[in-house]
């Protein structure tokens, strides 16, 4: 008998392009959400937008108010719980990098109130993704709250944010080539859930990145246009597959394993760029179309370009299996010369 059954949330509403930021409030109003909105950033994005979007709605006649938060933790979470319920927030708009969008849809999951995304920079598929990322010592979590109502992304605002957050949003992309690899494969092999769909969709994401990678150029407009269109589709593949399977697979447990050992060394979503060359690799496909369209990109491609040590990368390699039970094409782990063989002849060492 079949007793098959799935709740995808998505986005209501997914507002993109020259200066949306001003029509926030009007994206907000049709979700008939009520309460008084909470803001939530962190210094930059909050001279950029935040101060903004928070007197749109005072405009508009709301009673906005607004928390700063610094490093992300689980105390920035929580610190932002207790201003909502201090100011008896209705809603929470996250506007900024993927720290404060993190911070704020992990602390709205927790309140059972609507969350709003409102991205400064296009560094990762977090801002319209069901997961939020945080990081707790040596490691980092990867933890499952209610995707973003809305998504509201000015791409005059996104083309002028550090141009290395784009490059990082860019691989972070490009890495749904071998996430979804590591999917089927697991499917596969251990018989873990998949959805044909939702692997279409994120590889059509990556492809589409790779296809226009001659195109992403910095400071345009147009680019931060394709860009944050590809993070919004690789989201909501997250969010149809009720994982971040479409996402994230051994590159991402490279990363992770990264930060165990050299923390802040990198941006995420080059790390993943980088773990992402190796893993096409061991895959047996185009590893070098992939370091083509990062390098093209202005994504790093080497450990050196990431900072890290040649030794500190083999190492990530062969213990990236034990960040997670996710089976992926590492199985139960590379061996020191495996490792060596495949960072040096993709080059990444």
């Amino acid at each position: 008998m079949f007793d098959k059954t799935t709740w995808i949330r998505l986005p209501r509403n997914v507002l993109v392009g020259h200066g949306v930021l001003d029509q926030t409030v009007e994206a907000v109003s049709e979700l008939h959400l009520h309460g008084r909105p909470l803001v939530v950033t962190s210094p930059t994005p909050r001279e950029v937008a935040a101060e903004r979007v928070a007197a749109d709605f005072e405009a508009a006649g709301e009673d906005p108010a607004i928390v700063e938060i610094g490093e992300a933790s689980f105390e920035a979470v929580q610190r932002v719980i207790e201003v909502a319920e201090e100011v008896d927030a209705g809603y929470l708009v996250g506007v900024g990098g993927g720290k404060a969008i993190d911070i704020a849809k992990m602390a709205s999951d927790d309140l059972g109130t609507g969350f709003v995304s409102v991205p400064t920079a296009a560094s990762h598929d977090g801002i319209v993704s069901g997961r939020g990322s945080v990081p707790e010592g040596d490691t980092r979590h990867s933890v499952a709250a209610e995707p973003p109502l809305a998504v509201v992304a000015d791409t005059e605002i996104l083309a002028d944010a550090p141009w290395r957050l784009t490059t990082a949003g860019c691989a972070d992309i490009i890495s749904n080539y071998t996430a979804v690899k590591d999917w089927r494969l697991a499917n596969r092999l251990q018989n873990v859930q998949y959805s044909e769909y939702s692997a279409a969709l994120a590889e059509m994401t990556a492809e589409m990145l790779v296809g226009n990678a001659d195109s992403i150029k910095q400071g345009l407009e147009e680019s931060a246009w394709v860009v944050v269109k590809a993070l919004v589709s690789s989201g909501v593949a997250m969010s149809i597959a009720d994982s971040s399977r479409p996402a994230s697979g051994a590159e991402h447990l490279f990363s992770h394993q990264l930060d165990r050992m050299v923390p802040d060394a990198a941006l995420h979503g080059h790390q993943v760029g980088v773990g992402t060359i190796v893993a096409e690799y061991l895959h047996g496909g185009d590893w070098q179309g992939v370091r083509r369209a990062l390098d093209t990109i202005g994504a790093p491609t080497t450990a050196a370009e990431l900072g890290i040590d040649d030794e500190t990368v083999v190492a990530a390699l062969t213990a990236a299996h034990e960040i997670r039970d996710r089976y992926t094409i590492l199985g139960n782990g590379m061996n020191q010369d495996a490792a060596i063989e495949a960072a040096e002849t993709t080059g990444v060492i």
